[in-house]
C-alpha cells in the first residue's frame, strides 16, 4: 500500500481558513450544470466524498474518483474520470495524495478546485512517537518516486474530528458559492456536520482521557492527527508505507517499547496485509486489531461510514489502551 505519502510543505503555501482563496470565481447560480439540476461534484477519495454527500444533501450529485477497495495513491485515472472531472461543477482534492488526480485536476478546466490541503494546517508526524521531524530513515518507502522534502508533512488530517471539521467549512464555503441559490442549505448541512464532529472529538476526549498506557503500535504512521489530540503516542512498524519491510533494528525498538509502555495489541489495517502487525505480535506476546485510517469504505470496513467507523477505532483503541 503506498498512500502513506508526505505532502511537501508548499502544498501549505496561502493556506486560507475556509478555503476562500482556493476557489476560482464562477457565473453565480448557472454554474449549476446537471441536467436534473444538481451541482455535479467530484471528489478524489472517500473522506472528501463523505463531507459534500453530508453537506450538498439533496442538491449534489456527488462522484468519487477511488472506488471502495482501491488505494487512493494507487489510483490511476480513466479516460471516463477524465471527462467526468472535466464536468465537474467542483472538484474535491487533496493536492500530492495522489499523482494522478493532480495531473488531471490541472488540466480539467474546472473553476471551482477545492484543494483540502488549504483548508486546514498539515503537520508533519515521525514514525515514533510525537515526533515532528523527517520520518526515521527505514520508513522512507523503498522503490518510490516521492522524496518526503524537507519538513514533509502527513496527508492523514481526516482522523483527527477537528481538523475533519475545518476541512468541512471549506468544502461548505465552495458549495455555497458555486450554487448560491441553495447556500442557506449549504451553511445548515454544514453546521449541523461541525456539530457532529465535535460531539466525536469530545468521545475521543472523554473515551481515551484514562488508559492504562498512552502507546499504540501500527502497521503504518497514519494516526499522527489523532495521536496528537488525544495525547497518545503512536508507534509506527514501518511509518508511511505499511508495505515496506521494517528493519530488524526497528522491530527489535519496538518489542522493547512493547514492554516499557504495557502494549498489548498491534494495530492494522483492513486494506493492507497484516502479516508484519502478526510477526511482531508473535515475537512479542501481543494481541492484533483493526484501526482503520477511513481512505474508503468497504465490506470488510468496521461501519458503514465515516462515524461508525472511528467509533469503531476509538472502541479498538480503548481496548487496547486500557481504558478504565
Amino acid at each position: 500500500m503506498n498512500v502513506r505519502r508526505l505532502i511537501p510543505t508548499a502544498a501549505l503555501a496561502g493556506a486560507v481558513a475556509l478555503g476562500a482563496a482556493a476557489l476560482t470565481s464562477c457565473s453565480g447560480a448557472g454554474a449549476v450544470g446537471g441536467e436534473d439540476g444538481k451541482l455535479g461534484v467530484t471528489a478524489s477519495f472517500y473522506p472528501l466524498q463523505f463531507v459534500a454527500e453530508q453537506i450538498g444533501k439533496e442538491h449534489v450529485k456527488v462522484d468519487g474518483l477511488t472506488k471502495p477497495g482501491v488505494e487512493p495513491h494507487d489510483l490511476e485515472i480513466t479516460p471516463k474520470q477524465t471527462a467526468q472531472l472535466g464536468e465537474a461543477d467542483v472538484v474535491l482534492y487533496l493536492k500530492n495524495l495522489q499523482p494522478a488526480v493532480d495531473k488531471a485536476v490541472a488540466q480539467s478546466g474546472v473553476k471551482n478546485i477545492v484543494d483540502a490541503a488549504t483548508l486546514t494546517e498539515l503537520e508533519a508526524h515521525g514514525a515514533s512517537g510525537h515526533d515532528h521531524g523527517a520520518e526515521e530513515a527505514h520508513a522512507e518507502g523503498e522503490g518510490h518516486d516521492h522524496s518526503h522534502g524537507e519538513g514533509g508533512t502527513d496527508p492523514h488530517v481526516w482522523l483527527d474530528p477537528v481538523k475533519y471539521a475545518e476541512i468541512a467549512k471549506g468544502v461548505g464555503a465552495a458549495l455555497e458559492k458555486a450554487d448560491p441559490g441553495h447556500a442557506a442549505d449549504y451553511k445548515k448541512n454544514t453546521d449541523e456536520l461541525v456539530g457532529k464532529l465535535a460531539a466525536l472529538d469530545t468521545e475521543f476526549k472523554d473515551g481515551l482521557r484514562n488508559t492504562a498506557s498512552r502507546t499504540f503500535i501500527t502497521t503504518h504512521s497514519a494516526f499522527g492527527y489523532l495521536a496528537e489530540r488525544y495525547g497518545l503516542d503512536q508507534e509506527g512498524i514501518s511509518g508511511v508505507d505499511p508495505e515496506s519491510e521494517p528493519s530488524p533494528a526497528r522491530m527489535k525498538d519496538l518489542q522493547a517499547v512493547a514492554k516499557k509502555d504495557n502494549v498489548t495489541t498491534v494495530f492494522f489495517e483492513t486494506l493492507a496485509s497484516d502479516k508484519m502487525a502478526k510477526t511482531l505480535a508473535t515475537d512479542t506476546g501481543l494481541k492484533t486489531d483493526v484501526l482503520d485510517p477511513l481512505e474508503g469504505i468497504t465490506d470488510t470496513s468496521q461501519g458503514a461510514d465515516y462515524f461508525e467507523v472511528m467509533r469503531s477505532n476509538l472502541k479498538n483503541l480503548q481496548k487496547a489502551l486500557g481504558a478504565k
